[in-house]
């Protein structure tokens, strides 16, 4: 269970169901909690610490002329491999600067950091997701320019990142070919919280069995202004498309 949101329901909004079974409403199902009404009570508090912090860090990136990503996916989705060939492809000249999120190890800001781009490291601990107040402590440890662009790299979770606004202009979440098609219909919040859509390891595509039209249509069925750019780090293909939308952005 994560530390900082707990990552706990009610019981209510838990579903059980078999095959054939017609799907039950979430929250409709009996209470086998006593305390939901005090689990609710310090998820919304939670979220609204994270909410006047998240106003804080935004307030700070438009006086600044900061353009703030925040990247998110699953594990193993290809986020640090995306931004090392990001940061080497972007025109000379676009000041940058990373925040890293994991929950142990320094080895993703590590990698940032021999591509000469300012970097810090934030890891969480058991916590499963960067919040507001995370990034607000990461700023203060790093010089963010004016008029640049600031990638920040969450914890590899589809979940919980979707629900805490860390203050960014805009979620990217990525996903790859190797992960399945279904990723939007499985975790729809996150894509509905998303602007853009990254589908990663498009290289992979003749040994995988990943369908690009139906997880567009997964996707656009959550959340129909959702952009998609089908790329790969690893060759560079279809990465002038994401960099042009980058420098729209800017």
């Amino acid at each position: 269970m994560c530390d900082s949101c707990g990552c706990s329901q009610p019981g209510n909004s838990v579903t059980i169901t078999r095959p054939g079974q017609a799907m039950p409403v979430p929250g409709s199902g009996e209470s086998v909690h006593s305390h939901q009404g005090r689990v609710l009570e310090v998820q919304e508090a939670v979220l609204g610490k994270n909410d006047g912090i998240a106003v804080h860090n935004r307030d700070f990136f438009q006086k600044r002329g900061v353009l703030a990503l925040n990247l998110v996916s699953s594990p193993g989705s290809g986020k640090t491999t995306i931004l090392e060939r990001t940061i080497r492809e972007l025109p000379q000249g676009i000041p940058l600067a990373v925040i890293e999120g994991d929950q142990q190890t320094m080895l993703d800001a590590e990698r940032i950091a021999a591509t000469g781009v300012p970097v810090v490291q934030v890891n969480t601990g058991a916590g499963c997701h960067l919040d507001a107040e995370m990034v607000h402590r990461a700023l203060h440890q790093m010089e963010v320019a004016a008029n640049s662009l600031l990638f920040i790299e969450n914890v590899g979770n589809l979940v919980c990142p979707a629900m805490f606004d860390l203050g960014e202009a805009a979620k990217v979440v990525i996903i790859s070919v190797t992960e399945g098609e279904d990723k939007p219909l499985k975790y729809p919040a996150m894509f509905d919280a998303a602007t853009l859509c990254l589908i990663n390891k498009i290289d992979l595509l003749p040994y995988v069995d990943f369908d690009l039209a139906r997880c567009r249509e997964y996707g656009l069925r959550v959340n129909p202004r959702l952009e998609f750019f089908e790329i790969s780090a690893r060759t560079g293909a279809g990465m002038p498309a994401w960099l042009a939308w980058l420098r729209r952005q800017l």
